[in-house]
């Protein structure tokens, strides 16, 4: 499927790894340029540097540091598309999880911590890019967050009451935001992640899984497509929602969790 978006740029935060990676090599699949954001400067060159390799001919992938719960550092996020290649038709928000631990051993500037880092960073980023995906034609906004959204995982408090933030902030800019610029989530279950990759060979050298493939098998079981998702199954989905392909779908999360989850909604 052409998704029509070549030519088109995009800013995708908190992609040096992980989800946020695997949009941003996505998007660049596509032919979209795409500026890629992280806080370790030789990490995220060379996250740069594997993306642009895969990228179509015609895209163009750079890199732009950030810390995204610093404010000027979003600013300048927001323009280096525009600075780079004059304009900004699409807006992926990533960021990492906060701590896990049970309620009671939470305090005040966790919760504070989380909600800088999970919702902030986000009402940041829109503020500043909104005008810039309103001149285009088609402009979007995808917000990966989690399928905690929808239930609750034991241990993640911060995760499971803050990051429902941003999933208010979403449908509200759908509709704020329509005609010219259409917000959608993804809830992302278990995926193969640099994370994952490091719980699991922890697991073997614990004496818990026999190899590698041992313990994916196992993070497998319980998801009724049989395995846990490769980041590029996510990729994918955000770059289909960042595509006049999907014109139709605006203020929805979509779980992509191979159907593990629970909820009826």
């Amino acid at each position: 499927m052409n998704l029509e978006i070549a030519g088109n740029a995009a800013l995708v935060t908190a992609s040096s790894s992980g989800l946020g990676n695997a949009s941003a090599r996505a998007l660049a699949q596509e032919g979209v340029n795409v500026v890629m954001n992280g806080r370790d400067e030789d990490r995220l060159e060379s996250a740069v540097a594997e993306v642009q390799a895969d990228a179509a001919d015609d895209a163009t992938v750079v890199g732009q540091t950030g810390d995204l719960t610093d404010p000027e550092d979003i600013e300048a996020l927001v323009e280096r598309p525009v600075e780079e290649f004059g304009r900004l038709d699409h807006l992926v928000t990533s960021a990492g999880g906060p701590p896990s631990g049970p309620f009671m051993e939470t305090t005040d500037d966790d919760w504070y911590e989380a909600y800088d880092l999970l919702v902030m960073s986000v009402v940041r980023s829109v503020r500043a890019a909104a005008d810039h995906l309103r001149a285009g034609d088609g402009g979007t906004i995808v917000n990966i967050t989690s399928r905690s959204v929808k239930e609750a995982i034991d241990g993640l408090v911060l995760s499971n009451s803050v990051r429902m933030g941003v999933i208010g902030l979403e449908k509200t800019l759908s509709k704020e935001l329509a005609p010219e610029v259409r917000a959608n989530a993804v809830l992302p279950g278990s995926h193969e992640t640099p994370r994952i990759e490091e719980l699991i060979e922890q697991g073997v050298e614990r004496g818990e899984y026999e190899d590698y493939e041992d313990g994916l098998d196992d993070w497998g079981q319980g998801i009724p497509v049989g395995h846990i998702g490769d980041p590029m199954d996510l990729g994918r989905t955000v770059a289909y929602l960042s595509s006049p392909q999907s014109e139709y779908i605006n203020g929805v999360a979509v779980p992509i969790d191979g159907g593990s989850g629970a909820s009826n909604l």
